[in-house]
């Protein structure tokens, strides 16, 4: 019960930094994707798609460790959480105005599906800021998008 109780309430003023600090390669790269030379601006819009599949990778492996906490976990928690991987994957491999919309809609994406698991692993207390990071990420791989 206290692992259910912690993962309810982010009280952890670190995370949460970090999460908004995370957000800093999503703006800075959708800005220079607009403002770099033409020869460097393969560079940054790959920077931002590079960015974002990681982040992507990161939402679906959460799942994974709501899994593993569980003695029979559904497979619909691994299958979710290789997706996004996948997905991501690919979106890197396209061209940047293509593969940054697949990643800011697999953003928000993730953040749809995490609103429906979230609670039923005591972690809805995070969605708060879950929904800020993914809104925020989201549309900077959108305004990077648009960029190109």
């Amino acid at each position: 019960m206290t692992a259910a109780l912690s993962l309810a309430s982010p009280r952890s003023h670190v995370a949460t930094r970090l999460g908004y600090a995370g957000l800093l390669p999503f703006v800075l790269g959708a800005f220079l994707v607009w403002i770099v030379r033409p020869d460097a601006h393969p560079y940054a819009t790959l920077a931002l798609s590079a960015y974002a599949a990681v982040i992507v990778s990161f939402l679906g492996g959460i799942h994974w460790g709501f899994g593993f906490r569980e003695a029979a976990p559904p497979a619909s928690l691994f299958v979710w959480g290789v997706l996004p991987s996948l997905v991501a994957w690919a979106a890197v491999m396209m061209p940047a105005s293509a593969g940054l919309v697949i990643h800011g809609v697999m953003l928000w994406a993730c953040y749809a599906v995490d609103r429906r698991v979230y609670p039923r692993h005591g972690a809805e207390g995070w969605l708060v800021l879950r929904f800020r990071l993914s809104a925020v990420a989201g549309l900077s791989c959108f305004i990077g998008a648009a960029g190109t």
